[in-house]
């Protein structure tokens, strides 16, 4: 899964991501890889999370 997210930081964006997973109906765990880059929308009031992808995996 990869999301973006406008956070005041990189915990708060991992924690962010591990919250928005519940509520989408899967766990986050493990490792959360967090890039820090210019953002492509402008702030707002309050945290949030937007362009939520979905990538299959397949062990095989």
């Amino acid at each position: 899964m990869s999301i973006k997210t406008w956070a005041a930081d990189a915990d708060e964006s991992a924690h962010m991501a591990r919250i928005i997973g519940q509520k989408i109906g899967f766990s986050a765990t493990g490792r959360i890889e967090i890039y820090e880059t210019e953002a492509e929308q402008p702030p707002g009031e309050n945290p949030h999370g937007y362009d939520i992808n979905f990538v299959p995996y397949d062990e095989d």
